[in-house]
């Protein structure tokens, strides 16, 4: 009796697996300029059911298995759709008709054998159905944000890899064409590069993260600790106060800061930087460390302190070694605000040499600069951050979570 329990589930999961993907691609085809485009979904609905319940009469980890599926699955979804997928012609672009059936079923059966993972369906009672329930939700919204938050990315990646020519042509066209050359393909990022003096603007929004980061750690580091171990008049207070800066928004600020800094001759240099982008983050990063160091015995330092250690001995030999997954993941909130920082820089930079990456984008923003440009350079602002956010991601979350609970 379990077994069509677990064909029934099966089959409702494959169905509206199948109807989300299929939508997917139809929109990925229309992107791509193929139409007229119709999206069947009471073909895909019944096809996508009928696979995910054929995909349940097997071994779950077979290879054999997914291999049967996939291609009886893969014949069903074409039957039902008149072999004529999205009303694709298969003379014309039966790649496009292929690919797309075949990653609608793969992700149908994927789906439907991920949901019903362990969940054994023999009394099919609350406890099962709320599981199930859960983990269809859970891969609708994942998949949804997913897509939100790709999509533009992958759509700015492929604009910068187009010509001019394609782009007047077909603007929303998600197809890349690699038999120019890939010296034609990467021609924008070669022109940012050199002509609009990216290199530049790398280099100064390295040096200006990485001392923004020195500065706030140093700061912060030595603040946390004292609010958390020493006792002085004011602490509850301090402590209490610290993000009280986050009340005013930025542009609040921008106007007297612009002021003070063109009467102080601080506009138009980096020295002006170094000082804005630490006072807007060191409030986080005390309080993040602060929360940090008082989840640390204060015995280790007492110990230390025994043996003869100074205060600023614990602190280097002692604290600091405990501290790293904190420590880090301040340092790349740190490095992220201070590398996509824009307001602050755009009012008080006015010398293109000393431009930042993202005030160096506001001259690609223009009539005259051909788009795929100004993709490039968003893409060259992106892709570091996005690699040390991936490489530093297990101190991120270990850092952020770390003084979330005091014991």
């Amino acid at each position: 009796m379990s077994q069509w329990r677990r064909v029934l589930a099966a089959g409702l999961i494959g169905g509206i697996a199948a109807t989300v993907f299929t939508i997917i691609w139809g929109i990925l085809l229309l992107f791509k300029g193929m139409e007229p485009i119709q999206i069947s979904i009471q073909e895909a609905s019944i096809s996508g059911m009928l696979t995910g319940a054929l995909c349940t009469f097997r071994k779950l980890t077979g290879a054999k298995s997914t291999f049967f599926c996939t291609l009886l699955g893969s014949m069903i979804f074409l039957i039902f759709n008149g072999f004529s997928p999205w009303n694709i012609n298969l003379e014309k672009n039966s790649i496009d008709a292929g690919l797309g059936t075949f990653l609608v079923i793969i992700l149908t059966i994927w789906s439907a054998r991920k949901a019903l993972t362990g969940i054994e369906l023999k009394s099919f009672d609350r406890d099962e159905i709320e599981i199930l329930a859960i983990r269809i939700f859970k891969g609708i919204g994942l998949l949804f944000f997913i897509i939100i938050v790709a999509f533009p990315f992958v759509y700015m990646v492929i604009t910068s890899l187009k010509s001019q020519m394609a782009l007047l042509t077909n603007p929303t066209d998600l197809s890349i064409s690699f038999e120019s050359g890939l010296a034609v393909l990467i021609k924008s990022y070669h022109e940012v590069w050199t002509t609009f003096n990216f290199q530049r603007y790398i280099w100064i929004s390295t040096i200006v993260s990485v001392g923004t980061v020195g500065i706030t750690l140093s700061l912060s580091i030595l603040g946390a600790y004292s609010v958390t171990r020493l006792r002085f008049p004011g602490r509850i207070w301090l402590s209490r106060s610290i993000l009280i800066i986050y009340m005013f928004p930025a542009i609040v600020l921008v106007i007297p800061l612009y002021s003070i800094f063109s009467q102080l001759q601080l506009r138009n240099s980096l020295i002006g930087l170094f000082i804005v982008y630490p006072a807007t983050t060191l409030p986080v990063a005390l309080y993040m460390l602060k929360g940090f160091f008082s989840t640390l015995p204060a015995e280790l330092e007492e110990a230390g302190r025994i043996d003869g250690c100074s205060r600023l001995g614990v602190i280097w030999r002692i604290t600091l070694p405990l501290s790293l997954p904190a420590i880090s993941s301040v340092a790349l909130y740190v490095f992220m605000i201070a590398w996509n920082e824009f307001l602050f820089a755009f009012m008080f930079l006015d010398d293109p040499n000393i431009f930042t990456l993202s005030r160096g984008m506001v001259s690609l923003n223009s009539s005259e600069v051909p788009r795929q440009y100004l993709m490039a350079g968003a893409v060259m602002v992106t892709v570091p951050v996005m690699a040390l956010f991936f490489w530093f991601e297990k101190y991120l979350v270990s850092g952020l979570a770390a003084g979330s609970v005091k014991g």
